[in-house]
C-alpha cells in the first residue's frame, strides 16, 4: 500500500513539475463552446433575495489532467447585491460566496464535490457537504445548477429601492499547488471564468 501511495505521489509531483517547466498552451476541453450563464434568475420574497442560476462549461484541459493524478480543484461562487445609486456609485448591500471542491479518487474511479459557505483550510475540508458520483458528467451537472441561494436578507433590502444581483463563478487559482499556480500563469488551459448581472424584480404588494 505504501509502494502505491508514493507512486502516485510521484507521478503527481512529476506532472506538477512538468505543468510550471513547459510553455505550451493547452487547449481548451468545451465542447459546447465558451462557458456562460444559460439561465439567471432572481427571486425576491418577504425573506430576501434567493438566486437560481444554470451554467454550461466544460473542465479546461490541464484541469482535466491535473484532477486525474489526484489534484483537487477549488471553484468559488460570488453573488454580489447592490444599490443603484444616481449621485454616487453603486452601494453594495451583500455579498455572499459558494466554495466548491472537485476531486477524483485514481483508486475508486469516482469524482467527489465537497460544497461550502467558508473557504476549504489547507489542513481538510471544514464544515461542507459532500457527494460522489460515477461520473464526470454527473458531477458537472452538479456544479452548474445552484437553486433556490439566499444572497441577501429582507433587512438589507429597501421596497422601491432598485437593485442588481452580480454573479461571478471561476476556477480558485489561489487554491493550486505553488507550482500550478506559477505555470497556470498565462494560460488558456486553466482559464474557467463565468459572470452575469441581472436586475432585482420589485417586492410585489398584496
Amino acid at each position: 500500500m505504501r509502494l502505491v501511495r508514493a507512486s502516485r505521489l510521484l507521478r503527481a509531483f512529476a506532472w506538477l513539475l512538468w505543468c510550471a517547466a513547459t510553455t505550451a498552451l493547452g487547449p481548451l476541453a468545451h465542447a459546447q463552446g465558451a462557458p456562460a450563464v444559460a439561465h439567471m434568475e432572481v427571486e425576491r420574497s418577504l425573506e430576501g433575495l434567493f438566486l437560481n442560476v444554470s451554467m454550461e462549461f466544460g473542465l479546461p484541459s490541464l484541469v482535466q489532467e491535473a484532477l486525474q493524478q489526484g489534484i483537487p480543484m477549488t471553484f468559488v461562487a460570488d453573488a454580489e447585491v447592490t444599490r443603484s445609486r444616481w449621485y454616487w456609485s453603486d452601494e453594495k448591500v451583500s455579498s455572499v460566496q459558494r466554495f466548491l471542491r472537485l476531486s477524483y479518487q485514481p483508486l475508486t474511479q469516482r469524482w467527489r464535490l465537497n460544497v461550502s459557505s467558508a473557504p476549504f483550510s489547507t489542513s481538510g475540508l471544514g464544515v461542507s457537504v459532500g457527494q460522489s458520483y460515477d461520473q464526470l458528467s454527473d458531477v458537472l451537472a452538479a456544479m452548474q445548477r445552484i437553486a433556490h441561494w439566499n444572497i441577501a436578507d429582507a433587512q438589507v433590502l429597501d421596497t422601491g429601492s432598485p437593485y442588481r444581483v452580480h454573479f461571478h463563478f471561476q476556477l480558485d487559482m489561489s487554491q493550486l499547488p505553488r507550482p500550478l499556480q506559477i505555470g497556470a500563469l498565462g494560460r488558456s488551459g486553466w482559464n474557467l471564468s463565468i459572470a452575469r448581472t441581472e436586475r432585482v424584480p420589485l417586492l410585489s404588494t398584496p
